[in-house]
């Protein structure tokens, strides 16, 4: 419902503006905005096709990792953490298993293995729950961390980037905001986390917490460090890093495959096939709001809204530059498709601003957060919460700290 009404919103107020720009002395403006919903068509289109190889591409590979076993090896490498951090779970509930999976999915980018395994894990979290209608300690921190998103492979971000880059003949690394992505959901987990554990007791200072994220903290500490003091490397560091953590992701799946002895080949066209369809799906929800945000651009309501954020933050900032790329932080908690649609636009005409300093930001801000509100939604309404407690809340703070760290890696890459 709430991308329902941002839908119509863009529109709506798209008309009331060109009604007073008409007379205000622009009488072009209705007809530069319906080119534009055109245009914006047929962007929405081509980058849905472009999407399909892509897509297919990484769900064949993720296929192969999934029948490997990727995933059991990752809950089983995450088990002793979720046991403690769980406390109210039994130890012998099938819920652990279910939410250490979910997570592993959402950090390898299998979005469409993520969601039904959420779906498992809340009903599983939901047999333990003593109060059927509010919401239980394990399954808010279970969403908090579904929701603050840590991503080891931002699939479709990059999908969309090289995309975008093949169609227009821009030279460049689609995958240069790998880095930038990890580090931005690890800071917006972790902040999750701390919230959730202040409010329900949890002791963050034991020896296996702090074993694991003590651990990562540090490795992502020391490589923010290098990076800030290296500056002059970053785009080669970025570009080598993303490049063989990907590559050797792709690697080790099919090592894993034939360990496994599945069939590598039938299973990469199987998950190909499957990334074909997620493509064919993706395509009116990206016209959709491409066409929507085309026409609230276009009558200048975006520039108006800039301008003010412009002015707010040059009240206490020399540098603003980072606030052309609100909207697709702004967008993201309610709706993916309204923020990816967000994050082309920043892109410019022909995808001319892809590799500035907005438009990369934008697509690590599309990589740092999630949905919040519809896997809410979706999460506690598939076992009938009603009382969702301080979920909603734990979620956005999340997000928030996923926006300012995005922003402040990204001035440390790019800036």
């Amino acid at each position: 419902m709430t991308l329902n009404y941002i839908w119509v919103g863009f529109f709506i107020v798209a008309f009331i503006v060109a009604i007073f720009k008409t007379f205000s002395g622009n009488p072009e403006i209705f007809s530069l905005i319906v080119n534009s919903i055109f245009e914006r068509a047929e962007l929405g289109f081509k980058l849905s096709l472009g999407l399909t190889g892509i897509m297919a591409l990484w769900l064949g590979i993720m296929r192969i990792g999934e029948k490997a076993g990727a995933i059991d090896k990752l809950s089983k490498l995450f088990a002793p953490l979720f046991t403690k951090l769980f406390p109210e779970v039994p130890t012998n509930s099938k819920a652990h298993g279910a939410m250490i999976m979910n997570i592993s999915a959402n950090m390898l980018g299998l979005d469409n293995a993520a969601t039904p395994l959420g779906l498992k894990a809340m009903k599983e979290l939901q047999e333990e729950n003593p109060d059927k209608n509010k919401a239980s300690n394990a399954q808010i921190l279970f969403l908090v961390l579904n929701t603050s998103g840590l991503t080891l492979i931002p699939t479709s971000i990059i999908a969309l980037r090289a995309t975008a880059m093949a169609e227009n003949n821009i030279i460049g690394n689609p995958t240069d905001v790998f880095l930038p992505i990890l580090i931005a959901t690890y800071c917006s987990t972790i902040a999750g986390l701390i919230f959730v554990s202040i409010l329900q007791k949890i002791n963050l200072f034991q020896k296996t917490i702090l074993a694991y994220l003590g651990s990562a903290t540090i490795a992502i500490g020391l490589l923010i460090w290098y990076l800030f003091n290296h500056k002059n490397q970053i785009e080669i560091i970025s570009s080598v890093a993303s490049g063989s953590i990907i590559f050797s992701f792709m690697i080790s799946f099919i090592l894993l495959g034939l360990r496994k002895k599945i069939n590598i080949y039938e299973e990469f066209i199987e998950g190909a096939k499957e990334g074909f369809n997620v493509s064919i799906r993706i395509i009116p929800y990206l016209i959709a709001m491409l066409c929507a945000i085309g026409a609230f651009t276009t009558s200048g309501a975006m520039e108006f809204i800039m301008k003010a954020m412009g002015s707010f933050f040059g009240l206490f900032l020399e540098n603003t530059q980072f606030v052309e790329a609100l909207p697709t932080a702004i967008m993201k908690p309610l709706s993916g498709g309204g923020a990816r649609g967000m994050m082309v636009e920043s892109w410019g005409q022909n995808a001319s601003q892809i590799n500035s300093f907005v438009g990369k930001l934008t697509s690590t801000l599309q990589g740092s957060t999630e949905t919040t509100f519809y896997v809410l939604a979706v999460y506690f309404g598939s076992v009938g919460i009603r009382n969702t407690r301080y979920a909603v809340v734990a979620g956005l703070f999340a997000d928030f700290i996923g926006i300012i760290s995005a922003i402040a890696i990204a001035y440390v890459f790019w800036g």
